[in-house]
């Protein structure tokens, strides 16, 4: 015996109908709100990235790690800062892959058991 499917024909209550959209949308909007914060996050380090790359490569430069300033040189520090902005801006674009997906989702449900948002 299998477990049961995901299709099946018994139709949920409405109010359970509705629990899910509005559980589904509720993780739409902390995907977006992490997108948001993230791609601030990636703007000032491009911020960071501009003021740095005009500088020599041997000036003295600080930066926070973990809670602990530390003393490196622009040579150092760039090609780091410059890495975790790459990093930042992969999962951005993740977030945004998940955050389509979660949209036909509930799309999807919602066209399932025909439900309507006004």
């Amino acid at each position: 015996m299998s477990g049961p499917s995901k299709s099946s024909d018994k139709r949920p209550s409405d109010q359970e109908i509705i629990q899910t959209v509005q559980a589904l949308r509720q993780e739409l909007q902390a995907i977006a709100q992490k997108v948001a914060e993230l791609e601030a996050e990636k703007d000032e380090h491009q911020l960071v990235v501009d003021t740095m790359q005009p500088l020599e490569p041997s000036r003295k430069c600080f930066r926070l790690i973990g809670g602990v300033l530390v003393e490196r040189t622009v040579a150092e520090t760039l090609p780091a800062v410059n890495g975790n902005m790459e990093n930042i801006g992969k999962i951005i674009d993740t977030l945004k892959t998940q955050y389509d997906k979660k949209e036909k989702d509930i799309e999807e449900y919602q066209k399932k058991w025909g439900v309507q948002i006004r």
